[in-house]
């Protein structure tokens, strides 16, 4: 029954394919484990300093993606050139004091503020409103701020919990528990106090607080700040100078307190750059709809002199987008054009939150009502160190099938017995599955736009993930070269058949996004 439904479908959709296009076969040869391990053991060198956004290494990996590009005979994607420039941000502190009734105060010995959502300026206050340890917590019925009047305010808070007292469990991934820090920031702040000073026993610090931010995409919009400080800071503010410890402080009445506190703060934000690395391959009747065939080419760059190499994560994904660019190009070269457009884009930012195809998602250089499909390969070069069956060596996570369109199953998995005969595991494609990888990768601001995409993963979550032994040494090309084509033919059928995939499977997220 299930066969006969799937060649309905097949059928339905244009693209009944009984036997293997011989053509596609013939120029998927150049998907071959050499030309990948060739192009990976470049992109994946110590030379590109681990490929960091932003970075010299980023840049580097950039042109020479853009130069296979060239090579390759690829149109430029952005207009005269391949690279989608956008910016990025970093800030730093260039002036912080606070003093309590004149008296002066020192960064790292008693404050460091929180770079995010900072107002540079010169503020003072004549009272602060000590909240205790700021929980509000609706299922034990506790409200440190009720009777309180914050509006306004500096809001004082201690870290931790009081004697006793044992907070509820919390689900979802962006839950936070009532006795997080920035759950009381969040309290704070949802009580309208405009700044919020949270004492902490971390003082004076073991390593100095943090002048310069992380990067980041989009500025967070400046409503107020947040400042550790010390028990003494925070006994100055109430009048406790006699006692200012942070044991002293559990014991202290909750209210405001009339005081003198000046706090003069500055930043500097400095604007950096990085690229979506774009190349296309222009199809022929219907050249104004698109596949893109996507993967993230930034790591996570050097931390000192040791190098984040990225081999798998996503050196791999990467070089399989140049090797079926290569595939595609040679095709066409032959008279073999697809009809659609198709589009080849590594994006930089993907482990800073997914930058680049945010940017591109909010920017799009080609229409995404007329963007068919994403395909999109993060990790396909390792084995699944969790998954101890049989199929290790002949498997690929696929992740958005049954999302967006009822097509891309139908597609990937009738391809898939074609040509690979993989093993297509739909374990990550559950939205409650803990890791959420649906939302990990950067398919996926292409999903929440409503274009239809399938996600390519070896599911290598433990192991070398993230840590600088992600080397070229480690890759298993063999088993890459299989997913690399299995991608390949998808995109194939998808870039030639007679119509866009349809849109008709609503896309459900989780509550905790």
């Amino acid at each position: 029954m299930y066969k006969l439904l799937l060649l309905l479908l097949l059928f339905n959709c244009g693209i009944v394919a009984a036997q293997q296009d011989a053509k596609a076969l013939k120029y998927a040869t150049a998907i071959s484990e050499n030309a990948l391990k060739e192009k990976l053991s470049i992109l994946a060198s110590a030379e590109m300093e681990g490929r960091e956004t932003a970075s010299p290494g980023q840049k580097k990996a950039a042109a020479y993606i853009e130069n296979q590009f060239k090579r390759m005979g690829l149109t430029p994607g952005n207009g005269n050139g391949y690279q989608q420039y956008y910016p990025v941000y970093r800030d730093s502190i260039a002036t912080k004091t606070i003093a309590v009734n004149g008296r002066d105060f020192s960064w790292d010995k008693d404050f460091s503020v929180s770079l995010r959502g900072l107002t540079s300026g010169i503020f003072s206050f004549q009272s602060v409103v000590f909240v205790g340890y700021g929980i509000v917590d609706t299922i034990n019925k506790i409200n440190d701020f009720e009777g309180l009047e914050v509006k306004g305010k500096v809001a004082l808070i201690l870290e931790g919990t009081p004697m006793g007292y044992t907070a509820p469990p919390v689900s979802g991934r962006r839950a936070m528990s009532t006795t997080s820090t920035n759950a009381k920031i969040a309290n704070a702040r949802k009580a309208g106090a405009v700044a919020v000073f949270v004492v902490t026993n971390d003082f004076p610090k073991k390593v100095p607080g943090i002048t310069k931010s992380d990067m980041y995409l989009k500025p967070t919009p400046a409503a107020n700040f947040s400042v550790s400080v010390s028990a003494q800071l925070a006994a100055a503010l109430i009048g406790n100078t006699a006692e200012p410890t942070f044991e002293a402080l559990k014991g202290i009445k909750k209210g405001e307190y009339t005081t003198k506190l000046t706090i003069n703060i500055s930043k500097i934000t400095e604007t950096l750059e990085s690229s979506n690395v774009i190349g296309i391959l222009p199809g022929t009747d219907k050249k104004d709809e698109y596949v893109f065939i996507t993967g993230h080419y930034d790591h996570l760059g050097k931390r000192g002199n040791v190098i984040y190499y990225g081999a798998d994560d996503d050196g791999s994904g990467t070089v399989g987008v140049m090797q079926m660019a290569e595939a595609f190009m040679n095709a066409a070269k032959n008279g073999d054009q697809p009809r659609r457009t198709i589009v080849f884009m590594t994006v930089s930012g993907e482990e800073k939150g997914l930058w680049g195809s945010d940017y591109y998602s909010e920017h799009p250089l080609f229409p995404l009502e007329k963007t068919s499909v994403d395909l999109n390969t993060d990790m396909i070069g390792r084995v699944d160190t969790e998954r101890n069956l049989a199929d290790s060596l002949n498997y690929i996570y696929v992740i958005g099938h049954d999302k967006l369109s009822s097509e891309l199953p139908v597609i990937n998995e009738s391809v898939n017995k074609l040509y690979t005969n993989l093993t297509l595991d739909y374990k990550y494609d559950d939205p409650k599955d803990p890791n959420q990888i649906y939302y990990r990768s950067d398919h996926y601001n292409f999903a929440k736009k409503g274009v239809p995409v399938l996600f390519f993963y070896d599911g290598m979550l433990l192991a070398d993930y993230h840590q600088p032994t992600d080397t070229v040494d480690k890759i298993n090309f063999e088993l890459m070269a299989k997913r690399a084509k299995l991608v390949f033919h998808t995109a194939w059928v998808m870039a030639n058949k007679n119509d866009m995939l349809k849109r008709d499977t609503p896309l459900n997220m989780p509550s905790s996004r």
